[in-house]
């Protein structure tokens, strides 16, 4: 079985095939001057592509991964259909429809945000994005989606995995934390297996979503003095909620502070910003980033055997 990848997740993808004994195989990803986007998947990985159900990691993160992925899952299905008709008439045009059998692995999940409908007239991103995935494959692994209960009912099956244990391991061979912080409700149960994990306090900061661009955080009074604390959240995109977080816990006598997180999108110079405030960022290379020291493999592989079982 092949594990397949465009240019996005191909790293993810490399790690994953051997976990699940597959084939890693790379299909062509690239883009035209103007931007658009262009996918293929080469004459000589067909063969594999066809011969049983595929794997495709790929990322819905930025906005030209989602086009990438719905392109990619277009002409994986064209393959096993065997439409392989072409202007420059290479190779056979018409073969053998295999079936479906298509699985769509997901490091990182965009438009996953808004997963509610704060205002009346907003679109729902994160089940608009799935509706349209699903049409290209027979099932979905995502990699902790922020709000699973978006995706309930969909007409493929989902499974939702989670990076937490790899992460409390490296947190815990290389920082040995005493206390582990949510800096929200929404992420209590990410933070609190970690600190299950690593067998250590933990506890949790109030904030309160005004909209979908507005937080409000209220400080709570935490017993970290003296302790080092790690706080482990799903994303961290600005880094804004870690640094505060940070600043507070400094404030109540916390020797060091670092931060984990699945999805390292540090945006707007959030490396920057984090340095001066925590000792230290440790994410997944659920995307491609500096902080990048946990695997989302083996987690996505977990998925994708549930779903191929």
């Amino acid at each position: 079985m092949p594990v397949v990848s465009g240019s996005s997740g191909s790293d993810v993808a490399a790690a994953l095939a051997p976990l699940l004994g597959m084939q890693f195989v790379e299909l062509e990803s690239r883009r035209f001057p103007d931007g658009e986007g262009y996918v293929r998947v080469p004459s000589e990985a067909i063969e594999a592509v066809r011969s049983e159900p595929v794997v495709l990691v790929s990322n819905t993160y930025p906005d030209s991964g989602i086009v990438s992925t719905i392109l990619l899952l277009e002409a994986i299905a064209d393959v096993r259909k065997g439409d392989l008709a072409n202007l420059k008439g290479e190779g056979e045009q018409y073969m053998d429809d295999v079936g479906r059998g298509v699985y769509l692995a997901v490091p990182y999940y965009g438009y996953s945000r808004q997963d509610k409908r704060f205002s009346s007239g907003e679109a729902i991103s994160a089940r608009v994005i799935a509706e349209i995935l699903e049409r290209g494959c027979d099932g979905i692994a995502i990699l902790d989606l922020h709000e699973p209960a978006v995706l309930e009912g969909m007409d493929v099956p989902i499974e939702f995995v989670s990076a937490m244990p790899e992460i409390a391991e490296l947190l815990q061979s290389e920082v040995d934390p005493d206390f582990v912080l949510s800096p929200d409700k929404g992420a209590i149960a990410r933070a609190s297996e970690v600190a299950g994990l690593i067998d250590c306090q933990f506890s949790y900061l109030e904030k309160t979503r005004i909209d979908a661009h507005t937080i409000e955080h209220t400080p709570k009074d935490l017993d970290v003095d003296g302790k080092v604390v790690a706080i482990v959240d799903d994303m961290i995109s600005t880094g804004g909620t870690i640094c505060r977080a940070s600043d507070a816990l400094r404030r109540q006598g916390a020797t060091e502070v670092h931060a984990a997180c699945t999805h390292g999108l540090f945006t707007g110079g959030a490396i920057l910003r984090l340095a001066s405030h925590v000792d230290g960022v440790h994410s997944t290379n659920s995307l491609p980033n500096p902080r990048a020291v946990v695997s989302a493999a083996p987690a996505l592989a977990r998925g994708l055997k549930r779903l191929m079982e």
